[in-house]
């Protein structure tokens, strides 16, 4: 009951009609300035989408990269084509106003190029030290998360979302990493060939030697007025994708030697049931005309 009550809370919101197109640029204000990248210019918008994943990690190979600086998903959401109400069927995404629909935040991989950590049974402090050392300068390294097709390709699915099963969100993603010595177009994954993270809150059927986890579609809770709709807590867990090798890590001169140097340090290319994502955070969405009205 509690789940169908969340869900009929968020449709509730994406059945609100969307008001006729304002112009660009919006300046939402109050407990709407978040939606401030919404595309609300669009008149046939039926929600704003608000997600911040603060926790979780990525798994690629032999290397687990912890989320510590939060990543952010902002966009529009319509009905997809030929869908009379949408709530059936994985709603279309609209990219953010500035293009920026998927936030990059550079997470430090632990180890760095080195791919050296702490021993476990060192003191805290001593082990903190260590691996702070080791992320900083020449030797740390940075994964950030991108996207590797236009927004449209993003799908969500509410009914599968508050269900827990089935794929609540689609992603196709490529990883940057980023060290001077790796240069400045060093991949794993690319446009042509993307990550394809099919997350769930539900529980995964991933091939060996993985094994199945459980996401969480969270608790929510509206504002007085019923234009926003908060889900906290919620988990989105994929670990049944393959990660392909690195590519571009060294430049155009170098590539042919840094790239497999990179493959061998995470342990890439890497089959399905070898490479996890997890998502921890929150999610929002919101009434476009409310929004737009709060300018």
């Amino acid at each position: 009951m509690r789940r169908l009550f969340l869900a009929a809370a968020v449709m509730t919101a994406l059945l609100v009609p969307a008001s006729s197109a304002l112009a660009a640029p919006h300046h939402p204000t109050g407990e709407y300035a978040q939606f401030a990248d919404c595309p609300l210019s669009k008149s046939t918008l039926k929600a704003c989408l608000y997600a911040e994943t603060t926790s979780g990690f990525f798994i690629l190979g032999a290397k687990n990269t912890p989320i510590k600086n939060p990543v952010v998903l902002q966009a529009g959401l319509e009905w997809p084509a030929g869908s009379p109400d949408g709530i059936f069927s994985p709603l279309t995404v609209v990219g953010a106003e500035d293009g920026n629909t998927l936030t990059k935040a550079p997470q430090p991989v632990p180890g760095g190029l080195l791919g050296v950590t702490a021993p476990t049974w060192w003191p805290t402090i001593l082990k903190n030290l260590f691996n702070e050392t080791i992320n900083n300068g020449f030797t740390g390294v940075t994964a950030t998360v991108e996207l590797a097709a236009p927004a449209s390709s993003i799908k969500l699915s509410v009914l599968n979302l508050f269900l827990q099963q089935g794929t609540a969100l689609s992603l196709p993603v490529k990883v940057k990493l980023d060290n001077p010595f790796l240069g400045g177009s060093c991949y794993i994954g690319s446009n042509s060939s993307p990550i394809a993270l099919n997350l769930t809150t539900g529980t995964t059927a991933p091939p060996p030697p993985n094994t199945p986890i459980t996401g969480s579609s969270g608790e929510g809770s509206e504002n007085p007025a019923g234009t926003i709709v908060t889900i906290k807590n919620n988990k989105l867990v994929n670990n049944s994708f393959a990660a392909p090798g690195a590519n571009g890590c060294g430049g155009i001169l170098f590539s042919w030697a840094v790239d497999p140097l990179v493959n061998s340090i995470v342990g890439i290319p890497s089959a399905a049931g070898n490479n996890t994502a997890v998502l921890e955070g929150t999610l929002k969405t919101g009434e476009p005309a409310a929004i737009r009205a709060s300018e």
